[in-house]
């Protein structure tokens, strides 16, 4: 059995901090992919930081218009992502999945065969967002522990690729977000060496997007 993980990180460019809990995760954890929101303030230096990441996957993290068009919207942030990256998404998703809206999905997977790159649930990878912190405006940091994470190998991570939703980050000044101090928990878990090695000890390959083909 081939067993292959995705470690994505949503919201890079959210902020500075951000960022730097990305590009650690990945030179120094398991991360081996981000998602770039490229509107927000540290999209710009998330983008410098990608090009010198050459192993990193890095794909658009589409946010919701105000009040435009979902199609001419989603072709202005991949324009965007392309000018400041320099090259086309590994992957396309959404913030907080507004994807899964039937109403804009159509524009999702459009972008995505034309692009020939996965979208985030409608690819070979199977999905799953359960390494998260908050529910119900409670913080719950057990479950994005290094004890947590490796259980969720064993119960989530079967065969063929399975992409695992992440939420690092180190708090700064920039960050307007109620999932916060959870942001630093979550690094502090990608980068712990017992999380490698359980990943290895059970077969498990990590790989980047460019590990799937894309599927309408």
């Amino acid at each position: 059995m081939t067993r292959r993980l995705i470690v994505n990180a949503d919201d890079f460019g959210l902020t500075a901090g951000v960022n730097r809990a990305v590009a650690e995760a990945h030179r120094h954890g398991v991360l081996t992919s981000a998602s770039l929101m490229v509107d927000e303030p540290g999209a710009r230096e998330a983008a410098s930081l990608a090009r010198a990441l050459p192993r990193l996957s890095v794909g658009l993290h589409a946010a919701a218009p105000h009040g435009a068009d979902w199609g001419d919207e989603l072709r202005r942030q991949l324009a965007r992502f392309e000018d400041l990256v320099g090259r086309t998404p590994t992957h396309l998703d959404s913030h907080h999945n507004v994807h899964r809206d039937t109403d804009v999905l159509p524009h999702f997977q459009g972008l995505a065969a034309e692009l020939g790159v996965p979208l985030r649930e409608h690819s070979p990878a199977r999905y799953f967002s359960r390494f998260y912190g908050q529910w119900d405006g409670e913080t719950h940091p057990e479950q994005i522990s290094v004890e947590r994470l490796i259980e969720m190998l064993d119960d989530e991570v079967g065969e063929g690729v399975t992409e695992l939703a992440t939420h690092p980050g180190y708090v700064d000044s920039q960050l307007r977000s109620g999932y916060a101090a959870e942001r630093e928990v979550e690094v502090a878990t990608l980068l712990d060496p017992r999380v490698a090695e359980a990943i290895r000890a059970r077969g498990i390959e990590l790989v980047g997007f460019d590990a799937l083909e894309a599927r309408g």
